[in-house]
């Protein structure tokens, strides 16, 4: 059964923003087109499942970043400019995903269905914590200690749940990518590493001291229970 959703399409350029709204609505989904500077207002204000945010110059950049402050509602980025380097901006900001312009409607439509697929099978989904202290929120996808939110991102939940539920055991970057950012390991791609960076940055704002955040030299990452620490990793 496809997934219903309010999707947000903040998009400059009407005319591929009617093509994006008749097609997703085809296909059951409630949208709603910002095509001028209230975009943010609604992202901020609506309670939508999925937005589709174009980039135009930074000011696409600068709304996910302020978005980010307030909310945790999956972003799929669109953008003339798809190098390494706004790619990794975008995730580094929070980005769930990023399109390339020009991209087909139909990429675009498997894009949306993957994303509400996964927000769909985590919010049934409940993550207890071992340690009794840290919580997973899979609705907000956000955990907590002592009812203080880190702030995750969504793509940030999804590395530390993955490796919450491998505790102590080394996970390869590849398979951070595929199964946690939903997307092929490129050698030179460091959104990941900013991934881990922010997590552990946001872990320990919370005082969280039961586990550590692990790299392991030419494996990958893993999180260990600080009464197994390991001599080989960094």
């Amino acid at each position: 059964m496809p997934i219903a959703a309010r999707i947000l399409a903040v998009e400059g350029d009407s005319l591929l923003a009617r093509e994006l709204q008749t097609h997703l609505q085809r296909r059951g989904h409630c949208v709603t087109l910002s095509v001028g500077n209230n975009g943010l207002l609604l992202a901020e204000h609506g309670n939508f499942d999925l937005i589709l945010l174009a980039i135009l110059g930074t000011d696409g950049l600068g709304m996910l970043e302020q978005l980010r402050r307030r909310s945790h509602v999956p972003v799929l980025l669109m953008s003339a400019l798809g190098d390494e380097q706004h790619r990794i901006a975008g995730f580094s900001l929070g980005a769930d995903d990023y399109l390339p312009k020009p991209f087909s409607i139909t990429e675009l439509c498997v894009r949306v269905t993957a994303i509400l697929r996964r927000v769909a099978y985590e919010r049934k989904t409940s993550l207890p914590s071992e340690s009794g202290e840290l919580v997973f929120d899979e609705t907000n996808t956000d955990v907590s200690l002592a009812d203080s939110p880190a702030g995750l991102t969504a793509s940030e939940y999804r590395v530390l749940e993955l490796l919450w539920q491998h505790l102590n055991e080394v996970l390869s970057k590849p398979f951070l990518y595929q199964q946690a950012l939903r997307r092929g390991y490129a050698r030179h791609d460091r959104s990941l590493d900013m991934h881990i960076s922010h997590i552990r940055r946001k872990l320990q704002a919370i005082g969280y001291r039961a586990a550590r955040l692990e790299t392991v030299w030419g494996q990958g990452y893993m999180l260990v229970g600080l009464q197994e620490p390991l001599s080989e990793s960094v």
